[in-house]
């Protein structure tokens, strides 16, 4: 597997949503490495009222401003952390949220880390893919595209695959957006249609 690079994620965010799709999420860990196939993501752009960085600037939402490749993760919920790729030009405000990932090594310490033992639930949603991969606010802001990064995305081999394209889950603002994408047939997706 090849690192992606900073010209991956500084490009338009709804194109690089849609060219997540397919490639890979490595982590290193104490325990071995974690990767998964990323299989459904969500696109979140600076005019878009459902995005963090929508009225500008906050401690919560700096990493968002930075360059293309930089992780944003941030808790919800109060108990729940979402990991999201930074893209467009430096000083834009807009990401990609992972949405879900296919495992594909390092099942064992993903299930650990969930606490079940059911493959499928793995990963089929943003807080199960991070609480999966051990990701917490200390990725916060963490380049991506560093080889001695723990927590890097891969290009794998080329795939064909049919892209669907659809409404945001779970949000309240900016509902009819069609900014949600996910590899047809994918059985590790949160959410048909």
């Amino acid at each position: 597997m090849k690192l992606l690079e900073k010209s991956f994620f500084e490009k338009e965010t709804l194109n690089v949503a849609q060219e997540l799709l397919g490639k890979f999420i490595v982590r290193e860990t104490g325990e071995g490495r974690i990767v998964g196939k990323i299989v459904e993501t969500e696109a979140y752009l600076k005019d878009d009222p459902a995005c963090h960085a929508s009225k500008g600037k906050t401690p919560r939402n700096l990493p968002m401003f930075e360059e293309g490749g930089v992780a944003y993760v941030y808790f919800t919920y109060g108990m729940y952390h979402c990991f999201n790729v930074v893209t467009n030009k430096k000083g834009i405000g807009e990401a990609v949220l992972i949405r879900a990932v296919e495992p594909v090594e390092g099942m064992e310490i993903m299930k650990g880390n969930r606490g079940i033992t059911e493959i499928k639930n793995l990963c089929n949603g943003p807080s199960k893919f991070a609480i999966a991969f051990g990701i917490d606010k200390g990725f916060n802001g963490v380049d991506l595209t560093d080889k001695n990064s723990s927590l890097k995305l891969m290009q794998g081999k080329n795939e064909n695959f049919e892209i669907i394209k659809t409404n945001r889950v779970g949000i309240s603002q900016g509902t009819d957006l069609l900014y949600r994408f996910y590899i047809k047939g994918n059985d590790w997706v949160s959410r048909r249609g």
